[in-house]
């Protein structure tokens, strides 16, 4: 009979992308070779990454430091919209400039977004069927990594707000059957040198 195994899903912020986010920046790429010379301690089993060139960039500079972990991308790792919460769920002080803030983004990020969102729960978080853990890396964007961790620690849904990655970072979150999930760590910087750490961070909250 085939059991139930931990499941230890490692998140990454794409590296530092050029203005348009075409591209990573000298920066980025710097990031992405650190992060995947960290990793190299790590017992991965796959990447995904978004369909966003940052996030395949960064991906593939991870990977180039890694010795045979398969690369896939997947769509429910891309940058959208996860959960867009009512006015009356909100912090009533803050709730109107949130929604104003949502209501910049594009149409299909928002649209879409909640879909995605419920399947990538469904494809990166819980538990795994087997006997041995897996150790898997999705390189993705901001949004989804404020969403799964928001998940892990049975938040509101819209408490996905308010949760910033830096580029590069690192987060893990582990999932062990019949218990609760557990953040094991999130936006862990180590890796990065003091002038590569918390690109992506809004400024005021850069420490």
């Amino acid at each position: 009979m085939t059991g139930t195994a931990p499941r230890y899903l490692y998140l990454a912020r794409h590296g530092e992308a050029s203005p348009d986010e075409t591209e990573l920046t000298d920066n980025g790429r710097r990031q992405a070779v650190l992060l995947g010379e960290r990793l190299r301690r790590s017992p991965l089993s796959a990447i995904r990454h978004g369909p966003l060139p940052r996030a395949e960039q960064t991906a593939r500079l991870i990977c180039d430091q890694l010795d045979d972990v398969p690369l896939q991308a997947s769509e429910l790792a891309g940058d959208y919209i996860p959960y867009l919460p009512q006015k009356g769920e909100l912090p009533s002080e803050s709730a109107d400039a949130m929604l104003r803030r949502l209501a910049q983004f594009p149409a299909e990020e928002r649209e879409r977004g909640p879909e995605l969102a419920r399947g990538a729960l469904a494809r990166f978080t819980g538990p795994v069927a087997g006997d041995e853990p897996r150790h898997e890396l999705v390189v993705t964007h901001n949004f989804l990594i404020g969403w799964l961790v928001r998940d892990a620690l049975d938040a509101p849904k819209w408490r996905w707000m308010g949760l910033h990655h830096a580029n590069a970072a690192l987060t893990v979150i582990h999932y062990a059957p019949g218990r609760p999930a557990s953040v094991l760590f999130y936006n862990d910087l180590g890796h990065l040198p003091a002038e590569l750490r918390w690109t992506g961070f809004p400024p005021g909250l850069r420490i």
